[in-house]
């Protein structure tokens, strides 16, 4: 046998073989990622036309809207959740990329960022599901940054079976303990087909109720009942992902409050704490929080002066509910959202782009027209978005080569937006810069329109300032 020749199974492999071998394995490298068949879609007419570019966009105008709809509905501020993630050994396939497990725990990143971005006074606690058992990683508490190092650092090894009854069951025991005010849910990310469980699912599923619990399910895989079953009988939702794209919007979608369930419509007062933290001075340490540590500047609570590390959180002392002013200020957003802005057709925004070249502002496109208007050194002009200046229709600017394939109009001020200006707005600003700078014009008392440079250092300002705290 030559040096070319390799042994298996004890017999010799010549050197065809060998480069068969590698030859279909780059073939399945190269058409790994192609999924030719995502680029279409099928008509009323059942014919396959090219995919909507604004497919997505419509979907995500979509929830906005479904946010501003439920704007009079009462909901949950003050939240307290699981995040149950399944790592059996069904996560480990790699029908998403690059395979579940990694999609998942993206996912689970993105909706803890966002879950305390929208819940500033909610608490968030993680949990595992492997080997037959629940296993918690961290317990509830306040700080995003906290929870996504507990993930990172925990070992993402999967194997063994899922059992959703150890989920609930430690579910009821991390939840039980939570305030009446408190709104009580688990967020369950499911990747196996089956539940390996020591007793009988229902009694449990039947606690959770009784616990007012709500269990929410985003499936992997494919639909399974006894999941769809927990999430109804407890109020939740059940969901299954087509892929990773669809995994992380119906994980996302968790993160806004849900509305209250009906037996939590009565009105509570809560009573709160404002701590005010203390001097960082080398010579000022004590010991802080439950699990004392020494360190020199902390929260101290105004009941019994205990120090905590970090808001919001309860004391470890009294019990009592430690949050800041600005923890309690963003949260306001949700009771009064921006209202959705309306979609401009092409016939409208041909008008438009029209009355603009003409310099004409009058009739029904007076404010439209003349706030998007910018000359350029030409008897022309162009229709540009209020917030960032971004040409939306003809016209000469330098942004004629990127123009947006969705425009949209407040109802109110009038102004024209780009669909990222849209969805900047409604999820990250919550407030309307064509509105706010009407209402700063009307208090000056200038009856000429705002300019739209304004808007933009505004809604960059508020980028930098609001988005990154």
């Amino acid at each position: 046998m030559n040096n070319h020749d390799t042994m298996q199974h004890g017999e010799p492999m010549d050197e065809d073989e060998e480069d068969n071998g590698r030859s279909f394995e780059a073939f399945e490298r190269q058409y790994a990622t192609d999924h030719s068949w995502e680029s279409i879609q099928e008509d009323e007419q059942g014919f396959l036309r090219p995919l909507d570019a604004t497919a997505e966009l419509r979907a995500r105008r979509q929830r906005a809207l479904s946010a501003a709809q439920t704007a009079r509905i009462r909901k949950g501020m003050i939240r307290y959740v699981l995040l149950v993630l399944d790592l059996s050994r069904a996560a480990t396939a790699t029908d998403m990329r690059p395979s579940r497990l990694s999609a998942m725990a993206g996912s689970a990143r993105g909706f803890i960022r966002r879950f305390f971005d929208l819940n500033p006074l909610g608490q968030l606690a993680l949990a595992v599901l492997r080997n037959g058992i629940a296993e918690q990683l961290t317990d509830l508490s306040g700080s995003p940054e906290a929870q996504i190092d507990k993930l990172n650092q925990f070992g993402m090894d999967a194997g063994g079976d899922a059992s959703l009854q150890n989920g609930l069951e430690m579910g009821l025991d991390l939840l039980g303990t939570v305030p009446p005010y408190g709104h009580r849910e688990m967020l369950v990310i499911m990747a196996a087909l089956s539940t390996v469980d020591p007793g009988r699912v229902e009694d449990s599923i039947h606690k959770c109720r009784e616990a007012k619990i709500r269990v929410s399910v985003v499936g992997v895989a494919a639909e399974v009942h006894i999941l769809r079953r927990t999430a109804e009988q407890t109020g939740g939702t059940y969901g299954v992902a087509m892929n990773e794209t669809h995994l992380q919007d119906l994980v996302l979608a968790h993160a806004p409050p849900p509305p209250a369930p009906p037996g939590l419509l009565t009105a509570e007062l809560v009573r709160m704490g404002f701590p005010q933290r203390a001097a960082g001075d080398a010579n000022s340490g004590v010991f802080v929080g439950e699990l004392p540590m020494l360190l020199a500047g902390a929260y101290t609570c105004p009941r019994c002066k205990a120090r905590t590390q970090e808001l919001p959180c309860r004391c470890h002392v009294c019990g009592l509910t430690l949050i800041s002013s600005p923890h309690l200020a963003r949260s306001y957003h949700h009771l009064f959202p921006v209202p959705p802005y309306q979609e401009v057709d092409e016939r409208e925004l041909t008008t438009l782009a029209a009355a603009a070249a003409v310099g004409s502002t009058s009739g029904f496109y007076e404010t439209s027209a003349a706030a998007g208007m910018q000359d350029y050194g030409s008897s022309s002009h162009v229709v540009q978005c209020y917030g960032c200046l971004r040409q939306l229709v003809g016209g000469k600017g330098p942004n004629s080569a990127a123009q947006p394939s969705m425009v949209l109009r407040c109802n109110q001020c009038k102004q024209l937006f780009c669909f990222d200006c849209d969805a900047f707005v409604h999820e990250t600003l919550h407030n309307c810069p064509g509105c706010e700078c009407g209402v700063e014009q009307q208090r000056r008392g200038s009856t000429d329109s705002a300019s739209p440079r304004v808007a933009s250092q505004g809604l960059k300002a508020a980028e930098v300032n609001g988005v990154n705290k």
